[in-house]
């Protein structure tokens, strides 16, 4: 399978504050006849109230994971658990082709942009291949469903299904974590070759949230 590491980021808060006053030395004027440039020096300058920003940073948002892949169309219904990244720097997969893996160190299905990850192999050795062989399938404008942890459903509209060669698969782009929110699948495909065990292409299917 073609697989990426994505990266990171992070957030601050400023605060801001304002206050000043200021006089001019000089000689007190004369209780019994002050003069008109004098009492207007002494006048108490207003007081203006100045918001201050609270310098704590926002509270930080935990992810909401994926818990399952439904694409009715292909008859595809998969259950998704967070992966992470295998010690060469590849994606971990879920070694049963019938369950999916999200990359949890990309967006989840809340999250407010970026793409949200899901694969799966496409077979194995110990079991028999699996749903998302079908990916190829997918024709534009078909439903996927995503279920998160809490509960909520997210419909996609499929936009694109490409095959990629593995060494050509837009890693940067497709594990981005900001800017346009889309879905993101994939798969092996392609030719299989019995000298690697490996499939020559990757599967990307790529959607976008109906409002």
């Amino acid at each position: 399978m073609g697989r990426a590491i994505a990266g990171a980021g992070a957030a601050l808060a400023v605060a801001l504050a304002l206050a000043g006053c200021g006089s001019s030395p000089g000689a007190a004027p004369s209780a019994s006849a002050p003069s008109p440039a004098a009492t207007a020096s002494t006048r108490p300058t207003p007081v203006v109230q100045v918001p201050i920003a609270a310098a704590t940073p926002s509270p930080a948002r935990w992810p909401v994971p994926p818990v399952g892949v439904v694409v009715a169309s292909i008859d595809v219904a998969v259950p998704v658990v967070p992966v992470g990244v295998e010690s060469g720097g590849f994606m971990e997969l879920p070694e049963d082709p019938a369950v999916a893996g999200w990359y949890r160190f990309g967006s989840d299905p809340a999250a407010p942009d970026g793409n949200v990850v899901i694969s799966a192999h496409v077979d194995s050795p110990e079991y028999p291949i699996g749903p998302f062989s079908r990916l190829r399938d997918l024709a534009v404008g078909e439903t996927v469903e995503v279920t998160d942890a809490a509960g909520d459903v997210r419909r996609y509209s499929v936009q694109s299904v490409t095959y990629y060669p593995k060494a050509d698969l837009p890693v940067e782009a497709l594990f981005a974590r900001s800017g346009t929110r889309s879905l993101v699948l994939i798969t092996c495909g392609g030719q299989f070759d019995s000298r690697t065990g490996r499939y020559a292409d990757n599967v990307v299917a790529i959607a976008t949230p109906i409002t």
